[in-house]
């Protein structure tokens, strides 16, 4: 671990093997909506979705604990973090064209605002 803590992708990658070497020792409904965050201190770091997983890993803690010790990490303490779920994008709306019945009463109304002779109409400084 000493190695990687003064490089931002060596850490990331050993965090990513490390969760993926704690992971089974998740309760299964819980591994889907819970990573490993951070180990730092002797200090477990998880993230989970919803608050209910939040309980369901609190629950879990002396496992997890044991499990990282049982992979070489000094672990003495398990925090839970909860994440706001981020909205789904609105997909993106394409235009109706628009029927030939309305192009004409734009079209219309667009000729209703100017002159006789082809100017703005009202307010038209010309």
């Amino acid at each position: 671990m000493e190695d990687t803590a003064g490089n931002p992708i060596k850490r990331a990658l050993w965090l990513d093997d490390l969760d993926l070497r704690l992971r089974p020792y998740l309760p299964p409904s819980l591994a889907a909506h819970a990573r490993l965050a951070n180990f730092e201190r002797g200090r477990l770091v998880y993230v989970v979705d919803a608050p209910v997983w939040r309980a369901k890993l609190r629950l879990a803690a002396p496992e997890m604990l044991d499990a990282a010790r049982s992979v070489g990490l000094k672990a003495a303490e398990l925090v839970v973090k909860t994440t706001i779920p981020q909205p789904a994008a609105a997909p993106v709306r394409q235009a109706k064209p628009l029927s030939a019945a309305t192009q004409k009463a734009l079209q219309a109304a667009l000729d209703s605002l100017r002159g006789p002779d082809g100017s703005k109409g009202r307010g038209d400084a010309n």
